[in-house]
């Protein structure tokens, strides 16, 4: 699995096709995130803006090799392994850029509650962020792995897939994603910092499922 790891980290980094949604998100926190603003808020804005472009990434990864490169690649460690480097490789650079985000965040925004009435630990407010990052990188992953090849093989019905299902994963009510950015955001009204710690493992539990549905579903399909 390393190897492939290796393989498809390069595919992605030597294509140039991530500068796209990077750059997208630098936009999304340039425009949203301030310095000097309570520090929970602006984290959960960043979580939330990561969970599309995980997504974004995937499709990227799962659609960067021409069918002949991807069956070759697949021959010798069989398509589901393969998918799934693909699957793991596009979560691997969401949370390196959630990562990132999130200490930039962290250290230019207030220590501070929502309206600066009660200071904030700023570390404890960074593994919270951290958290949330996460978890809206999983959710977003898993959101791309249902909405992309082997299940859907159309651009033109992949794409609004890939977005409607980034939309509802963000908004609905119980999902992870929302469950940690509005903990951060309720955690800014008072001052106390929560680390989101169940819908992190939520998420990695749908996101774990949806990449074995995703590589099973590779293995019963030729590319």
């Amino acid at each position: 699995m390393s190897a492939l790891l290796r393989y498809h980290v390069e595919l992605l980094l030597r294509s140039q096709r991530w500068l796209a949604p990077v750059i997208l998100y630098a936009a999304f926190l340039g425009v949203g995130v301030q310095g000097g603003q309570p520090v929970l808020d602006s984290l959960g804005y960043a979580a939330a803006g990561l969970l599309p472009v995980a997504a974004w990434l995937v499709r990227i990864c799962v659609t960067g090799e021409p069918p002949a490169a991807r069956a070759v690649v697949a021959a010798p460690h069989g398509p589901a392994r393969a998918h799934l480097a693909c699957l793991l490789t596009a979560l691997l650079a969401a949370a390196v850029l959630g990562t990132a985000a999130t200490l930039v965040v962290t250290l230019i925004s207030d220590p501070a509650s929502n309206g600066a009435q009660v200071k904030v630990d700023r570390l404890g407010a960074g593994a919270a962020g951290l958290a949330a990052a996460y978890a809206c990188a999983l959710l977003g992953a898993a959101v791309g792995a249902l909405t992309h090849w082997p299940l859907l093989r159309s651009a033109g019905r992949a794409v609004p897939a890939m977005l409607l299902g980034a939309l509802l994963a963000t908004v609905l009510a119980g999902s992870p994603a929302q469950a940690a950015v509005s903990g951060l955001v309720t955690g800014s009204q008072s001052g106390r910092v929560p680390v989101p710690v169940l819908p992190l493992a939520g998420a990695a539990l749908l996101a774990a499922a949806a990449f074995a549905a995703a590589c099973a579903l590779t293995a019963r399909r030729t590319p």
